[in-house]
């Protein structure tokens, strides 16, 4: 996932992370002017729009030939019309069981204490989501989310999650501010590949 805000290296970023093996990238920038998202766009390459899905202003979807669309509690519905896939957060088992129905795949949110935002604290234990994954409601069409890191890939995995959401273990080791070098960031990106197998 992205970060909120945008910065000025963060096409070459992006395409990068792409080249670097980056199978699918949620366009997050929440509040932001859609102009900023086009911008962005803009500087990607056509054949790597094809996997990115977009949180807000889904006329990018169509505009940019994006993968598809990302619902959450303050957009909870595709456009009229709107024909592609869709996923979408759950905050709760029960959550996951009505919504796995109905998209393409879901991200389970908050699996550890968020490394981006303080307030997103662990909300689901080790002994509900044990259970999830007995009951088969954890496959691969659901996305781990929530201070997903190196140090705690391995039990999605075992878990049978399809997927981890990464965001400030990646972002956090690059100060958008201060720094152009990327190269950390990079080769954190490339530890996360190889743990996530």
């Amino acid at each position: 996932m992205t970060q909120t805000t945008f910065f000025v290296e963060e096409d070459k970023i992006l395409t990068t992370l792409f080249d670097e093996g980056m199978e699918l990238l949620h366009l997050y920038k929440p509040g932001a002017e859609p102009i900023l998202s086009e911008r962005l766009l803009s500087l990607i390459d056509d054949s790597y729009r094809r996997r990115i899905v977009v949180h807000d202003h889904f006329y990018l979807k169509e505009e940019f030939k994006l993968k598809g669309i990302h619902l959450n509690r303050t957009t909870d519905t595709p456009p009229p019309g709107y024909h592609g896939p869709v996923s979408c957060t759950c905050h709760s088992i029960a959550e996951l069981r009505e919504s796995k129905r109905r998209y393409d795949y879901v991200f389970l949110k908050t699996l550890f204490d968020s490394q981006t935002n303080p307030a997103d604290k662990q909300s689901l234990s080790y002994s509900e989501l044990e259970q999830a994954a007995r009951q088969g409601l954890i496959d691969r069409k659901v996305c781990a989310m929530g201070g997903m890191n190196l140090d705690n890939l391995h039990i999605a995995r075992d878990l049978g999650f399809g997927a981890v959401v990464i965001c400030g273990d990646l972002w956090n080791r690059f100060n958008i501010h201060h720094e152009t070098d990327y190269k950390s960031l990079l080769l954190h990106f490339q530890k996360l590949r190889k743990a996530a197998g």
